[in-house]
C-alpha cells in the first residue's frame, strides 16, 4: 500500500477523532491535514512501521496543544459556545444512531469540554475508538496506569452530568417531529407541554449575530424565546427534519443555506435542554454558505440576557 493510500484509509478515522476533541468541523479538518502532511514527509512513510499509531499520535498531540490555546479564547467568546453542528448519514441504522449520539451528539461534547485535553484524549481514545491503554500512554506521554486513572476519573464526571433515562432515536425523533410542528404553528401550549420544568435553552451566535449571550431557563421564558424568533424568521425560511450529530435535529434555511441548527436534549419524555447554533461560521460548513453574511442581526435579543446571568421564568426569580 503505497503512502497516499494510507493516508486516505485512516483519514475517516483521524477526523472522527480530531472533531470529537475539537468541536469543530474546520479546525478538525485542518488537524488531520496537517498531521497528513507530516506522514508525506516522512520519506513516503518508509521509516514509520505503524502508520496508524503515528497519525493517531499526530492528530491527538495537535488537538491537545490546539485545546490548550483555545482555553483562553473560550475565556473571551461572546455568549455560550456550542459545538460545529456536523450531518450525519439519514440512512443509519438504529443501532447505529444509538452508538453516534451517545459519542457524538452536542450535548456530549458540550460536557466534553469539562475534561483537560490530556483527559479527553484518553477517555475519546479509550471509550469510543477502542485503545488500550498500554496503547494510549505514548501518545500522551503518560503512563498506562496514569491513562486508566484519568479516563475512570473522567468517566465518573461525565456520566454525573449525563441523564439517567436517554430515549431511543425514535422517541428522540418523534419528540422532534412534534416540538417542530408545534414551533411552525406558533402553538404555545404545544411547546410548554413538550418542556420539562428544569429545561435549558443555550444560543451560539459566536458574536456575529445577535443571540442570547446568557442560557435561558424554565418552559415559559424559553417557548417565548423561541415564538420570537419563528415571528422574525425571514420570508422564504424553511424548516427540515435532519440527522445532526447522530440524531435528530432541526435545520432552518433560507434559500437553501443554513440560518439555524436546533438539537434537543431528552429525558423521561421531556425536553430538558435546547441548543440552537446559529453561528455563521458554524453554519457555513453545512452548505459552503450561510444567509447570516447578507442578514447580520435578525434574530431576535432577549433584552434582560445581557442584564442577568441567566433567564429564568417569573416564578423561578
Amino acid at each position: 500500500m503505497n503512502t497516499l493510500d494510507i493516508v486516505s484509509q485512516y483519514r475517516p478515522l483521524l477526523f472522527s477523532l480530531a472533531y470529537r476533541m475539537l468541536g469543530s468541523v474546520m479546525d478538525a479538518e485542518d488537524i488531520v491535514q496537517e498531521a497528513c502532511v507530516r506522514w508525506l514527509q516522512q520519506d513516503a512513510g518508509a521509516a514509520i512501521a505503524a502508520p496508524k499509531a503515528y497519525l493517531t499520535t499526530v492528530v491527538t498531540r495537535l488537538c491537545i496543544d490546539h485545546l490548550r490555546s483555545a482555553r483562553v479564547q473560550r475565556e473571551e467568546y461572546i455568549g455560550p459556545w456550542l459545538p460545529e453542528p456536523l450531518l450525519t448519514d439519514p440512512t443509519a441504522t438504529p443501532a447505529d444512531t444509538a452508538a453516534l449520539a451517545d459519542s457524538l451528539g452536542l450535548a456530549f461534547l458540550v460536557l466534553l469540554e469539562r475534561l483537560s485535553p490530556v483527559e479527553r484524549a484518553v477517555f475519546l481514545l479509550h471509550e469510543v475508538f477502542g485503545y488500550a491503554y498500554e496503547e494510549i500512554a505514548p501518545i500522551v506521554g503518560k503512563s498506562a496506569v496514569t491513562c486508566r486513572q484519568s479516563a475512570q476519573r473522567a468517566r465518573r464526571h461525565l456520566e454525573a452530568q449525563r441523564p439517567r433515562f436517554t430515549p431511543s432515536p425514535d422517541q428522540h425523533e418523534q419528540l422532534t417531529q412534534r416540538f417542530m410542528e408545534a414551533c411552525e404553528g406558533g402553538d404555545m401550549a404545544g411547546i410548554l407541554d413538550l418542556l420539562a420544568d428544569e429545561v435549558t435553552l443555550w444560543t451560539d451566535g459566536g458574536g456575529k449575530v445577535r443571540a442570547a449571550r446568557r442560557p435561558i431557563h424554565g418552559p415559559s421564558a424559553v417557548a417565548r424565546f423561541l415564538l420570537g424568533i419563528l415571528a422574525k424568521a425571514p420570508p422564504g425560511h424553511a424548516i427540515h427534519l435532519r440527522r445532526v450529530n447522530g440524531q435528530a435535529g432541526i435545520v432552518t434555511e433560507v434559500t437553501g443555506a443554513p440560518l439555524t441548527v436546533t438539537v434537543l436534549e431528552v429525558a423521561a419524555g421531556r425536553i430538558t435542554g435546547i441548543r440552537i447554533v446559529v453561528s455563521p461560521e458554524k453554519l457555513r460548513g453545512l452548505s459552503g454558505q450561510s444567509p447570516w453574511d447578507d442578514r447580520a442581526n435578525n434574530l431576535p435579543l432577549e433584552e434582560e440576557s445581557d442584564k442577568r446571568s441567566t433567564i429564568h421564568d417569573t416564578h423561578d426569580l
